[in-house]
């Protein structure tokens, strides 16, 4: 159970895999958000991820925002706001050319 909303912990999800550690799924997390941060304002979207609940905000430029609970819901949701595809695997993101 969450201390600080009184939820009940969520579930693994798949990215958390190989995270041994609390700390190791915290730094999963970090790491996560710094990509998406690499990669949403291309698309006129931010995320943030602080660590302290659980949950991504996800917020366009216009301040609609809403807080998801995993990567594959991000998806959704950023394709729900800007009314057409991401695509996170973008040569510009990956540095392929």
């Amino acid at each position: 159970m969450c201390s600080a909303c009184g939820f009940p912990a969520a579930p693994g999800h798949w990215t958390d895999a190989g995270a041994d550690t609390p700390h190791d799924r915290l730094r999963g997390r970090f790491r996560r958000a710094q990509v998406l941060q690499r990669v949403l304002p291309a698309y006129g979207l931010t995320a943030f991820d602080g660590g302290e609940v659980p949950g991504i905000q996800v917020a366009n430029l216009a301040g609609s925002q809403t807080i998801v609970s995993d990567l594959e819901a991000l998806w959704r949701v950023a394709e729900t706001l800007i009314g057409g595809p991401v695509d996170p695997l973008d040569p510009r993101f990956t540095d392929e050319r």
